[in-house]
């Protein structure tokens, strides 16, 4: 039924950009990886707001991640386009101004490209699988075939099935809905903040022709409205045909305690690894699967410990996560407040912190 073979080093359980990252430094490593996904096509449906800082605005927002042109390699097809201002607005409309390099992608085809890369080292991957259970070292699918492992990666998103099964720790998630619509909206990143989407933002992404305008809330301050209605307001802002309209759901608490228990690992969206002030998870996720990847391969050759992978996350993210997460919980507060109060938060005086804190800096100089 399957040309794949039931035996493999590692079996990575979802083709996003953490589980086709891990695959490309596990097969790079010269190790037999097979990745699987529920999807018939990894990168369809589009499940989020697209946008990613370009590579230098990834080292200044992460200075202790090593060989970004490495890790971040998207090509030109897999750019919609390039972005140099990021708009924080207020519920005033009077937005604050900031220099950001920013790439929107086609998501589409920028996980696709992924694929492609770590396939290019050798990996395999498996669609269409939808799994049913994992146990030790063994996966099976709910068609009935089974797969064995050395190493299992759930790399799966906030409904990864290694998680669901083996992790009871649970974590704040933010539902999003968003829309693509045609038209002209500019080139300047818009993110939103105040009662039209309560706890969380709304966005307006320029694309080449059209934009990716989307809402995420936190579900307790929305006093009963539905996140539908809040999109429906927020969108309806704007004059132009929709051509998609998607939904899905980010991880804010930032990473779990652990993403190592025996032979699993959990990394990207089913890790926490999204940067809960601004959103970012692209880039985080690439990031933790790079460090996942290479920690196994380490592991398969010389029986490093595969709690490594734990070790080195913090060295080149803990800084930033910790600072991102204070930043959300501070924000949180501020944003539960009446629009009048957040209009008054957000003024020439406090643009440095603004900034600051959506860019996961220390609060305090």
């Amino acid at each position: 039924m399957s040309e794949y073979a039931s035996d493999w080093d590692v079996i990575v359980i979802g083709g996003g950009p953490a589980g086709s990252t891990v695959a490309r430094y596990v097969a790079e490593g010269g190790h037999r990886v097979l990745v699987m996904d529920s999807r018939d096509s990894i990168g369809s449906p589009l499940q989020c707001g697209e946008l990613v800082p370009s590579n230098d605005e990834m080292r200044r927002l992460c200075p202790d991640v090593p060989d970004i042109d490495d890790l971040l390699q998207t090509p030109e097809d897999a750019i919609s386009m390039r972005t140099s201002e990021m708009h924080i607005v207020p519920p005033s409309g009077q937005p604050l101004k900031y220099p950001f390099e920013g790439l929107m992608l086609n998501r589409v085809a920028h996980d696709e490209w992924l694929v492609e890369l770590a396939s290019s080292k050798g990996a395999n991957f498996l669609t269409g699988a939808h799994v049913e259970s994992i146990s030790g070292e063994s996966v099976s699918l709910r068609d009935g075939r089974n797969f064995t492992g050395r190493i299992i990666v759930g790399a799966g998103g906030h409904n990864d099935p290694l998680r669901r099964d083996h992790w009871k720790e649970s974590g704040l998630k933010i539902p999003i809905k968003f829309v693509l619509m045609d038209g002209d909206f500019g080139e300047a990143v818009e993110l939103h903040f105040g009662s039209m989407a309560p706890g969380g933002y709304a966005w307006v992404f320029p694309k080449e022709g059209g934009a990716n305008i989307g809402v995420g809330i936190q579900k307790k301050f929305s006093k009963g409205k539905s996140l539908n209605i809040f999109t429906e307001d927020f969108v309806g802002r704007y004059d132009g045909r929709v051509t998609f309209s998607g939904a899905g759901s980010l991880p804010m608490s930032g990473t779990i305690d652990t993403f190592v228990k025996g032979n699993h690992l959990l990394v990207g969206d089913a890790a926490g690894m999204v940067l809960p002030s601004n959103g970012a998870g692209i880039t985080i996720a690439m990031i933790g699967g790079r460090i996942a990847g290479q920690t196994i391969v380490r592991h398969l050759n010389n029986d490093t410990p595969l709690t490594e992978y734990e070790a080195e996350w913090k060295r080149q993210m803990g800084k930033v996560m910790g600072n991102s997460k204070l930043s959300f919980r501070v924000g949180s507060l501020i944003l539960r407040l009446p629009d009048w109060l957040i209009n008054m938060a957000f003024n020439r005086l406090t643009k440095p912190l603004v900034w600051r804190s959506v860019t996961c800096r220390r609060l305090l100089f």
